[in-house]
This record gives structure tokens, sequence and C-alpha cells, in this order.
């Protein structure tokens, strides 16, 4: 009889210093049956789905659940997802399982629930029957990994690159394990340590130090210790205040104890003596546009890259920063996407060609300086939905193979020309603008607002690429945040912060 897996998943990046709040209906939602249909789409579920057929799995789905990276998640949605969730367990595990399966991000923070995958897993250890099954699953490389997380679960399995063009890959490595497990007769535990350390988003590539090291350290365990079934290398995600916020390390293993836990004080050390090169600042935007005009014209594009509004870490994809030095500075052929759905709106009855006056961007972050009032020559409207051309991109690990930027609009200014988006869209793959007639490849300078996915896209069709400081509420310098929860002291926000080990 083959092996009965529950599954579910819910994936959100949650900031928790921007304003908005992230509500159920901000949730891509699929339930029942129709996650079996996500098989193919290149997402984590996916991964897992692919390799469940492969071993021979009979899945159980239950519902999956995702969110673009955004503001604090609201309980009413936790509570939703945990209703639906609930609805269809119970009968499965009322029949038996073998296995549960869970694709998370490790991130998600509620208004009461810091760690909310911590108290999903509180959850469903509680459910009839669900106690001593194997719990097994896939976390983002950026996940806050917490000691509860890893107390429930058995198998918790981290992407290894970022990008994160190896996220149906994670999926499916965790549920090799899980098969593992239940083919062996072994369940393994988890086993997990936090230095004190907090990088921001750009400092944790994998293509460089210190995360290429560490997964470098990562690998070799893993090849030397054959009790060790997985070695995660989590960067943490630092824009959440949370107890659990910051890189750590963590084991998936039969190995007692006594005997792993100086295998992750190795790592953790590793980690400390490399702290420095995960913190990078950036010049301010205005210097580095000024000094554009001289390497222009260029083969390819000028990448200007904005990890301050940083879709992909939650920003709101609205700053004005770029594009105020753009148009300063007389930036001919250049290229700035600003997610604003009021200034989308405002277009719908001006005719094609036409020139309107437009408030642009600037609603987002209190860190803006607000709104850019501009002329602009409308060129084209579309429903802004695109099909990934990378199905292995950053992108692809969180939605599949398909976006929906809602109604969008291209519209040209002093030599600006502007893709208008109503939901904002993480740059990760070239579809978005060649979906609205958008040639990258045809423009001198494009503003990208991210910090690493987006180079998997990007880099190959760039001249050169540099890193600006602008008003956002993604900024390297992590000591403009007001935290409250954090554990401390943590480098490199406390000068006394010394290496140490917390273990779960």
């Amino acid at each position: 009889m083959s092996p009965r897996i529950l599954s579910a998943g819910f994936y959100h990046e949650t900031h928790t210093f921007v304003d908005e709040v992230t509500h159920w209906a901000d949730f891509d939602v699929t339930l029942g049956d129709n996650v079996l249909a996500m098989r193919g789409d290149g997402s984590p579920m996916d991964g897992f789905l692919s390799e469940s057929a492969r071993l021979g799995f009979t899945v159980i789905p239950t519902l999956d659940a995702r969110a673009t990276p955004s503001g604090p998640v609201t309980d009413e949605a936790f509570e939703s997802f945990w209703s639906e969730f609930v609805q269809r367990s119970i009968p499965a595990l009322a029949a038996g399982v073998d296995g549960i399966f869970l694709v998370l991000h490790g991130a998600m923070v509620t208004a009461t629930y810091p760690d909310a995958e911590g108290e999903l897993l509180t959850r469903i250890r509680a459910l009839p029957g669900a106690a001593s099954v194997p719990i097994f699953g896939v976390l983002d490389l950026h996940a806050n990994v917490s000691a509860q997380m890893c107390a429930l679960a058995n198998g918790l399995v981290a992407y290894r690159e970022n990008p994160h063009t190896d996220a149906k890959d994670a999926a499916e490595r965790a549920t090799s394990l899980l098969g593992r497990c239940l083919r062996e007769q072994k369940t393994p535990h988890m086993i997990w340590c936090r230095p004190p350390i907090v990088w921001a988003p750009p400092g944790t590539g994998t293509a460089a130090d210190p995360m290429r090291a560490l997964e470098g350290f990562a690998r070799q365990l893993e090849a030397a210790q054959p009790e060790v079934w997985a070695c995660n290398i989590a960067a943490g995600f630092s824009f959440a205040d949370t107890p659990d916020t910051g890189a750590s390390l963590s084991l998936v293993t039969v190995a007692p104890r006594a005997q792993a836990e100086p295998w992750l004080e190795s790592g953790a050390r590793l980690a400390w003596s490399l702290r420095e090169q995960g913190n990078i600042q950036y010049p301010p935007v205005d210097d580095v546009v000024a000094r554009l005009a001289a390497e222009l014209p260029s083969p390819g594009p000028i990448l200007l890259v904005e990890p301050a509004d940083n879709i992909g870490a939650g920003a709101p994809g609205d700053g004005t920063g770029i594009l105020r030095a753009l148009l300063a500075h007389r930036i001919a052929r250049s290229l700035v996407v600003i997610n604003d759905p009021a200034a989308v709106a405002a277009l719908v009855t001006v005719p094609l060609g036409a020139t309107h006056v437009l408030d642009v961007g600037g609603h987002g972050s209190r860190l803006d300086v607000g709104p850019l009032r501009l002329a602009v020559t409308l060129v084209s409207r579309s429903h802004g939905t695109f099909e990934l051309e990378d199905k292995q991109s950053h992108l692809a690990s969180m939605v599949g193979a398909r976006f929906e930027m809602g109604p969008c609009a291209v519209v040209r200014s002093e030599g600006v020309t502007l893709l208008l988006t109503s939901r904002k869209t993480p740059p990760f793959d070239l579809g978005q603008l060649r979906s609205q007639g958008l040639e990258p490849r045809d423009f001198a300078v494009i503003g990208v607002k991210a910090a690493v996915a987006h180079q998997r896209a990007y880099d190959p069709i760039r001249h050169a690429s540099y890193y600006v400081d602008t008003r956002g509420p993604c900024s390297s310098n992590l000591n403009t945040f007001p935290w409250r929860h954090l554990r401390r002291p943590v480098w490199p926000l406390d000068s006394a912060a010394s290496f140490s080990c917390l273990y779960s």
C-alpha cells in the first residue's frame, strides 16, 4: 500500500516595518484536489508533487496559500488558513496518514504570532492522529528559523541558492528525505543553533561570501557525516522584528544531540568570522546617476539596483528615488517600474498617445519623499498577466509559472519610460517587461527594485550594475529600524555583540 502523505502550503515573507497589513484576500489560495494541478509550475509545491509521484506516494492535498512579501499577516488570515486546513485534514488523519509535508517560507509574522510557522506546527501536532507522524517540509533560504519549528518538525529543508533557483529542487530533496524516513523506518530530528548575526538581503547572495562559504561548509558536512540528512544555512529575513530574526544553522539528523552540536558550532563560528562580508552599504542614488552620462551610450543596459525598495522583501515598489534622479539628470532611454494602482486607474479614460498630468508613486512608505507629479504620454494599457520566461527563477519559487500584475499602463515622460502596475511585482523575470512590449535590451538604464534575486534574469543582458541607496523600508542600514523584539545583543546593531551559539 502506498504511503499516504497529507500536504499543505502556507507561504509569506513578512516585513514588520511597513505600514500595510496582509489579509486573507491577499493570498492566492488553491483548495483541495486543485493543488494537484500545481505539478509542473516550477514552485516548491510542484517539487513535492513531482517527487511524490516518483516515490509512489498517495498525496492528500488540503490547500496552498501564498502571498507576495508584504506587511504583517492578520490573525484573521492565519485563522482562515487554519480553518481550511483542519476541515480537510481531520478526515485524512482519522483514516491514518504516513507523513505530513508542508511548503513554508519560515518568516511569517502575524499580530499575535511572531513565529507563525512555529504556531502552525504546534497546532498540527495537537490534532488527533498527528502527534507522532513524521513532518517534513521546505523553507526559504531567508527563513527566520526558530527553536520551536525545529522541535516540532522532523525534516525541514531550506533552499541552498539565492537567487532562489532551487526552490523546486529543495522541495524534492525534502520529499526524498520523507521517503527515506518511511523506507528505512528511521525518523530524524532537527537540531538548531543561531549565532548573533543579522544580515540585510544584499549580503546574502550565495555567489559570494558569507553565504558561499557557509553553503560549502554545509555540503561538506553532509558528505562527511552520514548521520546528517541535511544541513540548512538560513540567512534569515532582517526586516522582521521578532526574537528569532537572524542567520541560523540547522540539521536534519539521526545523530544524538551531543554529537551534532559541535558540528553546528563549527558552522556558526564560520558565520561569525565572515560577518563583515554580509554587511553591505551603498552610495546615494543621485551621486551614481550624476556619473552615468560619462558611460552612455553603452553596449547594454546599466542597472540601478535599489535594495531599499526591494519588492521581493516586502517593500511597496512605488519609491520615487531612482525616478527622480533619472529625471533630474535627464537620462534618456531609461526605464522604471512603479507599483501604483491609483495612477493606472487615472489613465483608464485617457486615449493612447495623449498626455496627462499624473501623480506617480510615493504612497507606500512614509520614508519616501512622496508622489511625483509628471506630464506623461500614454503608450499602452494591458491586463498585466504574463508567463514567466524562466520556470526556475526566484519568482517561480514564489508564484509558479504565471504572475498577475493587475491592470498596467506604459507611459513616457522626458525620456523616462514607466511601467505602472496595480500589483507589486518582484523584478525577477524579463517576461514582466516583454509582456508589455518593452524589450529590456533597448534601454540605456533600468531601475530595479531588488537586492539579489533579479540577477538571474538581468545579469545576462546588463552592461553594468550599480547598487544605490534610496529612501525606503528595505534599507541595508539595519540601525535605522525601530527594533523592539529582536533578541539582543546582535551584530551589527550592537558593538558589544560577541560570538555565541544559541541551541534549540
